[in-house]
């Protein structure tokens, strides 16, 4: 392996640990704002944010190739499910901490290898059916059924989780030739739509210092999706798949720091599980590169839309995320 390409790889994990460091702020500046103002009010300026900088990006372009794109009913379809799983995923967050949200949002990942054994008819390995069991085990830990006063936040999260899953298993059938910002662009548009239609029914007032706060959520997203794209241009999923998991250390470290949480054995024990299994199942996998979490869209096409007279890059590595 040449020093260029050692460099590569280790910018490419620098980047995947920044952007899943972003990921983590947003999601605790989103918890934070959920105990006082709307999900759907947070979730209307987040996606706002995110439509905003990708048209600044592709202009007039990309919204002409994002409307011609093959797979725009089915990222429209996408877009739909998603926003299940962001309402299921912060209305929990009312009830959960930061670390307990992560950790059983990180299951997600497992589910896939059932959901495509049985929707994609993809046959898995006998290694990876024993990173599912781990998974399990550690999902079960995790949410301490012997000690849960409360389960409904527990099962919001697990269900926001199944969404995710299905969301995974809807990119693997993404037209090659539609760009990653195509993809934010189009399941954000769903994002605003549906949001600014509820907006009458479920705004709550929100003072300046909110709104700031929900359009920087909105900003940390964005430039934690910018980070991971980045990674995956550098590394390969295989490589990057265990640093996924240093988001689980982040929401850790967030949910210490500011609510002052105390981490208790059961749910390190749990995270630890889950994050063994998610990355025996990338390793495993009969496609390495496919179960990657952490954005709204599948990295297997370029970033950008290509020119009508340029050729279309298409990565060797399709990766694959929720965020």
């Amino acid at each position: 392996m040449t020093a260029s390409r050692v460099d590569r790889s280790l910018q490419g994990i620098g980047l995947c640990v920044l952007g899943y460091a972003f990921l983590s702020l947003q999601d605790a500046g989103i918890k934070w704002l959920v105990a006082d103002y709307s999900v759907v009010t947070i979730l209307f300026w987040r996606a706002a944010v995110v439509v905003v900088a990708v048209l600044l990006a592709g202009r007039m372009r990309l919204v002409q190739r994002a409307w011609r794109s093959p797979s725009r009913r089915l990222l429209v379809v996408r877009g739909l499910l998603s926003i299940v799983a962001w309402l299921l995923y912060y209305t929990a967050a009312r009830d959960l901490t930061l670390a307990e949200m992560t950790t059983l949002y990180f299951s997600a990942p497992i589910m896939v290898t059932v959901l495509a054994a049985v929707i994609l008819k993809e046959r898995a390995s006998g290694w990876q059916w024993f990173s599912l069991i781990i998974g399990f085990v550690g999902v079960l830990i995790a949410c301490r059924p012997d000690n849960m006063a409360n389960p409904v936040p527990i099962v919001l999260t697990l269900l926001a989780a199944m969404c995710w899953a299905f969301t995974y298993i809807q990119l693997r059938q993404v037209d090659e030739q539609t760009s990653v910002l195509e993809q934010m662009l189009i399941t954000n548009v769903v994002f605003v739509i549906c949001m600014a239609v509820a907006l009458p029914w479920t705004h709550t007032p929100s003072p300046t210092p909110a709104w700031l706060g929900m359009l920087g959520a909105g900003l940390l997203g964005g430039i934690g999706q910018f980070f991971l794209f980045a990674s995956f241009k550098r590394a390969t999923a295989t490589l990057l798949a265990p640093f996924e998991y240093t988001g689980l250390i982040w929401a850790f470290i967030l949910s210490s720091l500011v609510w002052g949480t105390l981490m208790d054995v059961s749910l390190m024990i749990g995270a630890g599980l889950i994050a063994v299994s998610g990355t025996l199942a990338m390793i495993f996998g009969r496609h390495a590169a496919q179960d990657v979490v952490g954005v709204e869209c599948s990295v297997s096409q370029s970033i950008y839309p290509a020119a009508a007279d340029e050729p279309v890059e298409v990565e060797s590595a399709p990766v694959e995320s929720r965020r």
